[in-house]
């Protein structure tokens, strides 16, 4: 499979770049997405929510009435779930929500991610981008030139670069991640991939060890 490439005003250069059929036109595999997706979900929780139960709320520890006579029920504490300002009945506590996911299927969920953005015509391949300064106006323009301004974009950089990545911050539906740094989640959220020409290679190698 092959792709045009781009240059940064949305002309072809004339180059072609090949695709390997082993990273971008697998048979989809919607299982192991769901799991990778929900890995890295999983991951962004804190766990750090907490609520009082009966024993950790202060209060008196004196019977508030008598056991038997007053026609209603029996209560012995005022730290009772049934009262207001009680505790609360096996409440939230502190948990780590990450589990583990083998290597192996978080490679076939990108790879079965990378399919869904070819057959969707969602792969955009571009000249390498780098910028001198942090401008924001630059990556718009860039964004303009490829008519892309009012999608969500995930550009993937070679290696990391400050300044391009900068330029995109403030920004909410552009992204931008080095190779190392893809995650499933990343590829199909954004409505269209915008891989530059030096990534291709690089993302070939990681996903075929």
């Amino acid at each position: 499979m092959e792709l045009a490439v781009l240059k940064h005003n949305g002309e072809e250069t004339g180059r072609k770049i090949s695709l390997s059929d082993e990273i971008f036109a697998i048979e989809p595999n919607d299982h192991a997405i769901y799991l990778d997706v929900k890995q890295f979900l999983a991951n962004q929780r804190q766990g750090t929510h907490k609520s009082k139960e009966r024993a950790e709320i202060a209060g008196s520890t004196r019977k508030i009435k008598k056991q038997k006579g007053t026609g209603g029920a029996r209560a012995g504490s005022i730290k009772s779930p049934l009262f207001r300002g009680g505790g609360r009945v096996f409440g939230p506590r502190p948990r780590d929500y990450s589990f583990k996911l083998n290597k192996k299927v978080k490679q076939l969920a990108r790879k079965s991610a990378l399919t869904y953005k070819v057959k969707d015509n969602s792969l955009t391949i571009l000249e390498d981008v780098t910028f001198d300064s942090i401008k924001t106006k630059n990556y718009l323009a860039l964004l303009a030139d490829l008519s892309l301004t009012d999608k969500k974009t995930l550009l993937v950089l070679p290696e990391a670069n400050n300044n391009v990545y900068m330029s995109s911050r403030n920004l909410p539906k552009a992204k931008v991640k080095a190779v190392s740094d893809i995650n499933t989640y990343d590829l199909l959220h954004a409505d269209t991939l915008v891989l530059c020409e030096g990534s291709v290679s690089k993302l070939e190698t990681l996903l075929s060890k």
